[in-house]
């Protein structure tokens, strides 16, 4: 039987249909609607979608303790959004609004989009689906945990695997006699926004480590992030120190950042401070700042960044400009207005001097004020310049995992998951920017990387659905404490039981190359497939020719050699030699027809 959707879009059958079918087909409108395990329907409701693009659209709406799903007959649109996407609902228009479409709820999308749905005035029609909305796409503020926690989709393999830092230090080269592996943070004593398992100086001392902490902002102390298997340089990632208005000095902090740089002797460890100079010394006032001259043999280098509310600002700039409509006339100085690609270029180019630094041999410490957003941006995007494991799908997993994950970007206060206070300071597209750097590197280097851009998507997609416990949560510690890896599904364990979607057809691997991508404004692009995607003139636009034709040419190449394979198998067979050997005595002599060794592929 064919589907409710097929029926939609058969225009044959659109001509000849009836008043009565037609109500019926809408009463099947959501009937096709596949649902999660786990995932419950909640209420459904007819209502008028308002489309930026196409007008206002009659439909049905469904929401479930996952998602709002919006489906209408004439012409054929569906909308399908995670309940975690939405960062804001509100009510449109009162009881006493005039005009056509005036009055329903407005709703704000963290993904680059606003919806925008009519609904009837008698009755206070509108009510019970905005409490409903309300209620499952801000869980938490309702105390109701997250679908994560009530999913019950099952994976062949557990993404919680993926990364394992013992492992991931012994493929670095780890422990050896200038660094170790310490586990004074197992119960999270020491700093309780750090991994438990961390990599320390060989001469460094427990209680060295906890005179250090005294002096980081959130006891976030130096540590090894990645070292250069050749050179032994490394990268080490912390927080501010805390000198304050006074100029507190700390000898032992002083000490230890001089054995950090002992431990590939060389003369002088560059510190490289992510904030403008300006900010590093008002942070001052609040009891931070940042190495001075005591730091002897040190280098500090001001990276310019700018901090997370600038950036919130930048992007919400970027989304007025670009949904629902993007102004032709005017784009090129609309898009320099938001200064979201200078950022992008400034976080770009303080990764290329980190990583410079490292590939030349000298060690560097990377941090901002508390170490969790530049400073994750700066280490994972320098170690995927330099280490090809990283560009790998798994390995990029892992990056993740540990750099901002484990080491305790915060992505709840960042992102707001289940939270209602939408206006929260806190809230700022720090990850986001991450991924869109990935994506230049891919662009200008687009035989480098094994995954594809469909990787980069999916990952941002679930960022905000709340479907997987990966980005729950502030810190490991948190996650601990709320047991997400006992409790949910890890991303991973979608994009891993699928991988071939997210494999880049072009990728040679090369394992020693470092990529220096040019961070400069004349070479960096907008994301369009992420930050415009929802404009249907975009999303229309198919991928590349070029890419899908090599896909093509793989396919056909996969096709011959398992079409040689079973050639030879055949041929090697005994039935086979019997049938090619003119008498049995002579089959130790018999070899495979030239035609099957001759045979070659396209490519």
């Amino acid at each position: 039987m064919a589907s409710p959707v097929s029926v939609y879009n058969s225009n044959a059958l659109d001509t000849h249909i009836s008043s009565s079918s037609r109500e019926s087909l809408k009463m099947e409108l959501l009937a096709d609607v596949s649902l999660l395990p786990g995932e419950e329907r909640i209420i459904d409701k007819e209502t008028i979608y308002i489309c930026p693009f196409s007008g206002a659209v009659k439909g049905k709406v469904l929401i479930t303790n996952y998602r709002l799903y919006f489906k209408s007959l004439d012409p054929d649109l569906t909308l399908d959004v995670p309940l975690g996407a939405i960062g804001r609902v509100e009510k449109m228009g009162g009881a006493s609004s005039r005009g056509e479409n005036s009055y329903g709820l407005d709703i704000t999308c963290k993904d680059m989009r606003n919806l925008r749905f009519a609904l009837k005035q008698e009755g206070h029609s509108r009510r019970d689906i905005f409490e409903l909305i309300f209620k499952y796409a801000f869980p938490l503020s309702h105390g109701l945990p997250l679908f994560a926690y009530v999913t019950q989709e099952k994976y062949g393999e557990s993404g919680w695997d993926i990364y394992k830092p013992i492992e991931e230090f012994r493929r670095q080269g780890l422990p050896n006699n200038k660094w170790r592996i310490t586990f004074i943070n197992k119960n999270y004593e020491l700093c309780d926004t750090y991994p438990t398992v961390l990599a320390v100086p060989f001469k460094s001392k427990e209680e060295d480590l906890r005179r250090v902490a005294a002096f980081r902002s959130r006891g976030r102390i130096p540590v090894l992030s990645w070292i250069h298997r050749e050179n032994q340089a490394v990268i080490a990632r912390c927080s501010q120190p805390l000198v304050g208005m006074s100029g507190k000095r700390n000898k032992d902090d002083e000490r230890y950042l001089d054995v950090i740089r002992e431990a590939n002797d060389t003369s002088k460890l560059t510190i490289f401070d992510a904030r403008p100079s300006v900010n590093a010394v008002a942070n001052k006032a609040t009891g931070g700042g940042y190495e001075g001259d005591e730091y002897q043999n040190a280098e500090l280098v001001f990276l310019d960044i700018q901090n997370i509310h600038v950036m919130r600002e930048s992007l919400k700039k970027l989304k007025d400009i670009v949904y629902p409509n993007v102004e032709d006339s005017h784009w090129l100085s609309s898009l320099e207005s938001t200064h979201w690609l200078e950022h992008v270029k400034l976080v770009l180019s303080g990764a290329i001097q980190v990583a410079d630094k490292v590939s030349s041999g000298q060690s560097v410490v990377v941090h901002c004020s508390d170490g969790w957003d530049r400073t994750a941006q700066l280490t994972s995007l320098a170690m995927l310049m330099l280490d090809s494991h990283y560009r790998t799908l798994r390995g990029f997993q892992v990056l993740i995992e540990k750099e901002w994950i484990s080491f305790g970007h915060k992505f709840a206060s960042r992102i707001g998951h289940g939270d209602k206070n939408h206006a929260d300071q806190d809230r700022s597209p720090i990850f986001v920017q991450f991924i869109d750097c990935v994506w230049q590197m891919t662009k200008q280097f687009p035989t480098a990387f094994e995954f594809n851009e469909r990787l980069l998507l999916t990952i941002l997609d679930h960022l905000y659905s709340c479907c997987f416990g990966t980005f729950l949560y502030n810190c490991e510690s948190a996650r601990d404490q709320h047991e997400v890896r006992l409790k949910t599904v890890s991303l991973w364990s979608l994009v891993n039981s699928k991988m071939e979607m997210y494999l880049n057809p072009f990728y040679t691997p090369e394992s020693g190359r470092v990529l220096y991508p040019v961070a400069s404004m004349r070479h960096l692009e907008l994301w369009v497939t992420y930050y415009i995607r929802w404009n249907p003139r975009i999303r229309q636009q198919q991928q590349s020719p070029v890419e899908q034709r090599y896909k093509e040419l793989l396919a056909l190449r996969d096709e011959y050699l398992k079409k040689l394979e079973e050639l030879q198998l055949s041929d090697s067979s005994p039935s086979s030699r019997l049938a090619n050997t003119p008498n049995s005595s002579s089959s130790t002599s018999s070899t495979p027809p030239q035609q099957y060794t001759q045979l070659q592929t396209p490519l």
